[in-house]
């Protein structure tokens, strides 16, 4: 879901974009001084984390040198070996041209880059106090390195140089996207302020990057530290998995006998859907939903409140009214009254939806319960399934028996043959290192000629130290304008480890998002870009690619190929598939008023003045004006809304997935309409072409009119979704 080369500390996409750029150590000609402080450095490089990669496909991680005690003696040299290539690029007396600063900067900094792929898994996949007390050191150290680059007055000018020159005479595409990239990179970090604006700039991005990493830290200490252990007799309702995931849980935390409910969204979601224990069901949900908001060393809305004014003060010494503003400017949706309109144009319908849905809740919860209740929070999940069950005949167990996440992963690669053809095949145990033993490595091959494309390592199972969701990041992006660099891509998943022997049976909600993140891998893999920064992403639009890969999950082909019983091996009936794709609009009401209130949350946080603002009342004050149904509450409620305020890559930016859904759904209806349906030659070798390969090469609404032949329209997301069409039909 987000670049995770960087999992603290991060800024915007500037961050990112100096400490990812460029995958080679090739010099440009350089001053005799700057030439010498530059091999210096390398050859200082005895640090591990620091050190090329060896080994096959063309070098990989040394994930089996990790060692703590390594990464900040790694990352503060890896900076200062950056910052004399960047000072050797300032200084060139040379006229500032593409090569000599632009590719310069794509080339700089691989030694950093590599250090900083072993912080991210520290970050995301092994996190332990000992890791964040370094992370808490680092972060405003790699903010300060951070605005040394974009600081670098001398540098921006030859930027700015080179710029300027392409504008009068244009250079090759991918070039001139890159030199406009750059630029513009460098122009809304505040490149052009005077010395006492970027000086306060700097600061406050030091401040702020300290504040990021104490609000993710204090959510994965809240989703570590709060277990719920069950007994026996407080089981009922809970699937056989489940009760054997957990009782493993339980036993890895020192509880024998007991059943743990930990606090990661994987392990909660079942647990409401199924559990019969209404006391329970309410005793988790809020130990869940109050995650950073337990008025503790952990709370999160002082940092809230003090990341609000931070970033207010600091898009305003460069002009703008407020933080949106400034973000949105380079996003499809250009500013946030576009984006506000797309997400007001769905809510009246998302809300009436919930109405009708806990209308239906209510009749099966008066006709059931033994006491009088009211549908609550905490039992839309619960009395959602059995809604389910009564009008669909719908059992969401039932399906999960079909839902074996090794046949899953084959369907993935079955899907990825035939759309992009590639292979996947399981290296040699050992071969590649890995920094767990749970993490499992393929190769990845062109069917027909057999050329290497990458490796795809994944990570499946959530444990302790272990961030909660899913995510994909790359280890080593596709480049060849420095001779060519094939792809390292990884997915990262959070299932229920079965207790040994047994299977990992997971929802048809959980199997959606692991073929969403995949979409995020193939995007890595497929990448067919020249230079570094054409790998990057326009936020509003990365999520397009992977939330299109959803649609074949429920595909025909691998319905029948890959959706076997775990314990007889037959395909799942075609009744129930039915059953299946009849109840597809079901529960949209939630599932779209969840995501939605957390988006516009999002963006009303940063449209509001936030002097003085008290997140807690203002989340409330603000649903409450929006009209936000009672039974539901945000997908993620601010004090862990780790997207927006453990850095910046979503921040007024969570409206991002569902303005790629308006393309999603628009291009599924593509293939629909193919004469090939989901895998018709035709559209997937333009989807390929114009969707995938490019990455940020081309403007996206440029390259989804390429693949389309017209703009996208809100039409086809409101019929995805069961709710009713516009009558005017509105384009974005």
């Amino acid at each position: 879901m987000r670049n995770h080369i960087i999992t603290a500390g991060k800024k915007s996409g500037l961050l990112v974009l100096l400490a990812c750029v460029g995958c080679t150590s090739t010099q440009v000609p350089v001053p005799p001084q700057q030439a010498q402080d530059v091999t210096q450095a390398q050859q200082a490089l005895g640090n591990p984390l620091l050190a090329e990669w060896t080994g096959p496909y063309g070098g990989v991680p040394a994930f089996d040198k990790m060692n703590l005690a390594d990464l900040k003696p790694a990352i503060e040299k890896g900076m200062a070996l950056q910052l004399a290539e960047i000072d050797a690029i300032a200084d060139n007396p040379a006229p500032a041209t593409f090569e000599n600063t632009i590719e310069a900067l794509e080339k700089a900094g691989e030694p950093l880059n590599r250090a900083f792929i072993y912080y991210g898994i520290w970050g995301s996949n092994l996190s332990s106090p000992e890791f964040r007390a370094i992370q808490a050191e680092l972060a405003p150290k790699i903010s300060e390195f951070s605005s040394k680059i974009s600081q670098n007055e001398k540098l921006f000018q030859r930027i700015k140089t080179v710029y300027q020159n392409a504008q009068k005479n244009p250079l090759p595409a991918d070039q001139q996207r890159v030199v406009q990239l750059v630029y513009e990179g460098f122009a809304m970090e505040g490149a052009d302020l005077d010395a006492a604006a970027k000086a306060r700039y700097a600061a406050i991005n030091k401040e702020l990057s300290s504040l990021y990493t104490a609000f993710g830290n204090n959510i994965l200490a809240d989703e570590e530290k709060y277990v719920t252990y069950l007994t026996k007799d407080q089981l009922s309702g809970l699937p056989e998995s489940f009760i054997k995931a957990a009782a493993k849980a339980a036993a890895d935390r020192g509880q024998e006998g007991k059943y743990a409910v930990t606090n990661t969204r994987s392990s909660i979601d079942q647990f409401l859907t199924y559990s019969d224990e209404r006391a329970l069901r309410e005793k988790v949900w809020n130990i869940y939903y109050s995650r950073g908001d337990n008025g503790d060393a952990h709370d999160n809305n002082a940092n809230i409140t003090r990341i609000l004014k931070l970033r207010n003060e600091r898009v305003k010494l460069m002009g703008y009214d407020n933080y949106a503003d400034w973000r949105l400017q380079n996003r499809m949706a250009k500013n946030p009254e576009n984006a506000m309109a797309l997400m007001n144009a769905v809510w009246p319908a998302a809300i009436a939806r919930v109405k009708e849905e806990v209308a239906d809740m209510q009749k099966v919860a008066n006709a059931t319960s033994k006491t009088k209740i009211t549908i609550a929070p905490w039992d839309y999940r619960y009395y959602a399934e059995k809604v389910r069950k009564q009008k669909y005949d719908l059992d969401s167990d039932e399906v999960k028996q079909y839902l074996e996440l090794g046949n899953l992963t084959q369907a993935m690669f079955f899907t990825a043959g035939e759309l992009f053809n590639y292979q996947f095949t399981p290296v040699t145990e050992g071969s590649v290192p890995v920094f767990h033993e749970d993490v499992k490595v393929w190769e990845v091959t062109d069917k027909t000629t057999g050329q290497h494309i990458g490796l795809w390592y994944l990570d499946p199972f959530a444990r302790p130290g272990k961030r909660s969701g899913a995510w994909a990041s790359p280890y080593r992006s596709h480049t060849t304008f420095n001779g060519k660099k094939t792809v390292l891509a990884s997915n990262n998943s959070n299932f229920v480890k079965p207790a040994p022997g047994e299977p990992v049976l997971v929802s048809w909600d959980d199997a959606t998002t692991f073929f969403h993140e995949f979409g995020h891998a193939l995007h890595f893999l497929s990448s067919n870009v020249k230079y570094p920064t054409l790998n990057g992403g326009v936020r509003d639009y990365t999520e397009f690619q992977s939330q299109l890969l959803e649609r074949w999950l429920s595909t025909d082909q691998v319905i029948n190929q890959f959706l076997k019983h775990h314990k007889t091996g037959q395909v799942i009936p075609a009744e129930l598939v039915a059953k299946i794709k009849k109840a597809a609009t079901f529960n949209q009401g939630f599932a779209t008023t969840e995501y939605l209130a957390s988006a516009l949350m999002d963006m009303k946080f940063h449209l509001a003045d936030p002097e003085g603002i008290d997140p807690d009342k203002f989340e409330r004050e603000t649903l409450a004006a929006m009209n936000m149904p009672k039974e539901v509450v945000m997908r993620h409620r601010s004090p862990h809304f780790g997207h927006v305020f453990s850095g910046e890559g979503y921040a007024t930016a969570y409206y991002g997935y569902m303005w790629a859904d308006v393309l999603t759904s628009d291009a599924a209806e593509a293939f629909e309409e193919a004469p090939g349906g989901f895998y018709d030659k035709d559209v997937a070798a333009r989807l390929v072409k114009y969707l995938f390969a490019p990455r940020n090469a081309m403007d996206p609404a440029e390259a989804y009119r390429l693949f389309r032949g017209r703009d996208a329209k809100i039409d086809a997301l409101m019929r995805d979704r069961g709710f009713p069409v516009p009558a005017t039909k509105a384009k974005k």
